[in-house]
């Protein structure tokens, strides 16, 4: 007999992000042991995750845990999982914007939400942050389609458009837009931005920082004393934004912010917090966004202020996001248009754990 743990999975791209899709009733309800396990399928602990289906990288090593709608008015719950490539830690104090992508597509699939017309509209309820978020999932003839002609840039190929609207993204962790009081304040001697807006974030000038903020994600990374100096000012943004030590946690995330190159509203290298994304962050995206039209903040004094409705293209190192920030019964909400993809289904190994045992 089989003496590994044997659970139902379903592998998933969702945005410029990878990971396995798991029903929550398919994993241990007690945290401990779900951490457990999740750490053992994805092989964490080692830089190549070599000893599970973990990529070696922040992008693709991300869990997606979905079950029924536990709020009135939502479909389903989402709950994220960041799980590190080089520690066994496990951070569920985030949200994911990208694997988010794939929520619906796999929500339907899975049963929990039976498809409605060409396109099904799938309430998600983020168990990380207590937020909502609408996505319109294609489904001609009553099914998923994953095929069609939207591209998004840090993806190759084209796939069928999901649209996803983030409802009053403000305050995801701490409960305030601006979680010191204010809209910048002085961190290290540089101006900073401390904003809670579907993902905790540090906004910094790259002028400020030494750096001109075109560099690519792999000169950033070489970077040994930029990473640095970002992690000291991550740590100390983390406890004026209320949310205590956060050396082993992903949030707050540092951004550096500097003027557009390519027609976009403003350039911008986000960091998964060690690394530079080689991309850009759905949720990051929201929060940017969002500073750029809020006074006083390193974003708006960069490009001006900005008003909604309004349209922002976010430059990063793998092209353009665009984000349409709008009002809806008096609250911003952020419109982002991704794809996702199913890769595979089967069944993924796990390791027995004392947690395991205890939890048994």
């Amino acid at each position: 007999m089989n003496d590994l743990i044997s659970i139902p999975c379903v592998l998933m791209r969702g945005g410029t992000s990878r990971g396995p899709f798991f029903l929550a009733d398919d994993l241990p309800a007690d945290p401990a042991a779900r951490d457990q396990i999740l750490l053992s399928i994805m092989g964490s602990g080692h830089p190549l995750q070599i000893d599970g289906i973990g990529g070696g990288n922040p992008v693709t090593s991300k869990v997606a845990i979905v079950g029924p709608g536990s709020v009135p008015g939502t479909d389903v719950d989402y709950l994220f999982a960041q799980v590190r490539v080089d520690e066994q830690i496990v951070d569920t104090s985030p949200n994911c914007g990208n694997m988010l992508a794939a929520v619906g597509p796999f929500a339907i699939e899975a049963g929990l939400v039976a498809p409605r017309g060409d396109t099904t509209l799938v309430r998600i309820h983020n168990v990380n942050t207590g937020k909502l978020i609408e996505a319109e999932v294609p489904t001609p003839n009553g099914m998923v389609s994953y095929l069609g002609d939207a591209a998004i840039d840090g993806v190759p190929g084209a796939a069928a458009p999901i649209a996803l609207t983030f409802m009053d993204a403000a305050g995801a962790r701490t409960g305030q837009l601006f979680p010191t009081g204010n809209p910048s304040d002085m961190i290290d001697g540089v101006e900073a931005t401390c904003i809670d807006c579907a993902m905790p974030m540090l906004l910094l000038s790259a002028e400020a920082l030494g750096v001109n903020g075109y560099e690519t994600a792999s000169e950033l990374n070489a970077n040994v004393d930029l990473l640095n100096r970002l992690e000291a000012m991550r740590i100390r943004a983390g406890e004026m934004m209320g949310m205590g030590d956060v050396r082993r946690q992903v949030t707050p995330k540092p951004v550096i912010l500097s003027a557009p190159r390519n027609g976009g509203s403003l350039n911008v290298r986000y960091f998964m917090p060690h690394e530079c994304h080689p991309s850009l962050a759905t949720t990051g995206a929201v929060g940017i966004s969002t500073a750029c039209i809020s006074a006083g903040t390193v974003a708006s004094k960069l490009i001006g202020l900005k008003s909604a409705p309004v349209t922002l293209i976010l430059e990063h190192p793998s092209g353009h996001l665009d984000v349409r920030l709008q009002c809806r019964d008096g609250k911003v909400v952020a419109g982002i248009l991704r794809t996702a993809r199913r890769l595979f289904e089967g069944q993924v190994f796990a390791k027995p754990t004392k947690a395991l045992v205890c939890a048994a």
